[in-house]
């Protein structure tokens, strides 16, 4: 019998999308991201992607996300891999951000397919590998047509794998065919950037996972694929269910997984801060059914600690949002 080739993994498995603590009046709060960098480490992150849309990328400044990339990498050292965002709708802007990032320290960059010029299959490739051939370290691709327009086909893909340093995918196309053709096909390693196709697209080969429900529940989320590589396949999949009504709230609720996300850090007291503009804060009520799952999810799921402040009113920064 044939043995499966391994998986490549160039980032680990367990990535959490992170997000950019803020401080009270909207500034970088580089002292509260380095405490909760170390903290997404502590409990089982083997990577960050900072400055992604979770991280408030359209509304940071290239010296913010560079300040980010560094100040994190300080907290972390080794322990962990550190992916900066650098994808813009310019090829040439997004050089120039992913070489201040690989100066800051990072050890990958995610490049997102340029937005909005909706740019053809050969504009794309060309966009990609003239920005790997600028850096000296690996590229992730984000493909996540929902946000930007344009597919990166898979076509595509099989085409720019032959680059030495694109090596990964983050996988929100929600194509389970054509991904499991690339992953078949390239060395490409697949992460799965939608909470619900973690575990389904791991089990075709995937590397891991891109998550932004980690920042609440890393050691839940991380917990689905050690038991499936330990090939407790049922016990995977009864830990991912267990994920399911909090990854629901925070990703499928009508608001962004940023702004779900800040409202939990806050209620379990882990550096969060306010959203900037143009997106607003939850109001309390959706905060509250936020805490009420993730109280939830830490009765029932062993990896996840209870909220520092259980039972308290979640603090919610800033000014109420309308859950309409």
């Amino acid at each position: 019998m044939t043995m499966q080739r391994p998986r490549p993994r160039p980032f680990g498995r367990a990535l959490c999308s992170m997000i950019t603590p803020f401080t009270a009046d909207g500034g970088p709060d580089l002292d509260g991201a380095q405490k909760l960098a170390a903290h997404l480490v502590a409990e089982g992150c083997d990577g960050l992607v900072l400055n992604g849309t979770t991280g408030e990328s359209p509304t940071t400044t290239d010296a913010e996300k560079t300040a980010l990339v560094r100040a994190v990498r300080e907290a972390v050292g080794e322990r962990a891999a550190v992916v900066a965002g650098v994808g813009s709708a310019s090829t040439r802007h997004t050089v120039e951000l992913g070489r201040a990032a690989e100066n800051a320290g990072a050890d990958g960059l995610l490049v997102v397919t340029p937005y909005y010029s909706r740019p053809p299959q050969d504009a794309l490739a060309a966009h990609f590998r003239q920005v790997a051939d600028a850096v000296g370290i690996p590229l992730m691709l984000y493909d996540i047509p929902g946000r930007t327009g344009t597919r990166i086909e898979p076509d595509t893909l099989m085409r720019v794998s032959a680059h030495p340093r694109i090596v990964a995918v983050k996988d929100c196309a929600y194509d389970l065919l054509g991904s499991t053709k690339v992953i078949a096909r390239t060395s490409l390693a697949y992460y799965s950037g939608c909470e619900e196709t973690n575990l389904p697209l791991y089990a075709v080969g995937a590397a891991g996972f891109v998550s932004t429900v980690a920042n609440a529940a890393p050691r839940a989320m991380r917990a689905v694929l050690d038991a499936f590589d330990a090939g407790l396949t049922a016990e995977a999949t009864a830990l991912n269910q267990l994920t399911l009504p909090l990854a629901e709230l925070m990703m499928a609720s009508g608001l962004p997984g940023t702004v779900t996300a800040k409202a939990l850090l806050g209620a379990i007291g882990l550096p969060a801060g306010p959203v900037r503009e143009p997106l607003r804060p939850a109001d309390r009520e959706t905060a509250g059914r936020l805490l009420a799952a993730y109280e939830e999810l830490s009765r029932l799921h062993p990896a996840t600690p209870r909220a520092h402040r259980a039972g308290a009113a979640p603090e919610v920064p800033g000014r109420a949002q309308s859950s309409t």
